[in-house]
């Protein structure tokens, strides 16, 4: 990407999470990271040193899937910590059986430089399900 291009998908992307933030049932987490609550559980939540199981769609503004455990029948486990920062936040104000659609601005992500099939600045956009907190 050409710097003029990048500078414009970087304002893109930031100008997305405006338009979420105005959208009913939005709520803010911190600095920016924004959820919405698609169904609420009634477990544990999880801590630094927990280990979470999770179902859980990653994607971008544009609705390209970039990772996805969905059509699996055992949700992955994360040690929380190991987990990009946006993550740990959303996971750490969740409940086991809560399904959350979690925005991450790209400083809780991947920041500026991105990683594979993920370009630097991008919002990500995640349904994440907690299933269960060890």
């Amino acid at each position: 990407m050409a710097k003029n291009s990048k500078e414009a998908y970087k304002i893109e992307n930031e100008q997305f999470l405006k338009e979420i933030a105005g959208q009913p049932g939005v709520r803010e987490l911190y600095n920016g990271i924004l959820y919405r609550v698609v169904s609420s559980g009634a477990g544990k939540s999880p801590n630094a040193g927990s280990i979470v199981s999770v179902f859980y769609k990653g994607s971008l503004i544009n609705g390209k899937v970039f990772d996805s455990n969905m059509s699996g029948k055992v949700p992955d486990a994360f040690r929380l910590r190991e987990l990009i920062v946006g993550w740990q936040i959303a996971l750490k104000n969740m409940k086991e059986g809560d399904k959350w659609t979690v925005y991450i601005p790209a400083a809780y992500g991947y920041g500026p430089r991105g990683v594979h099939g993920i370009p630097g600045n991008s919002t990500l956009i995640f349904e994440i399900k907690l299933v269960k907190v060890n």
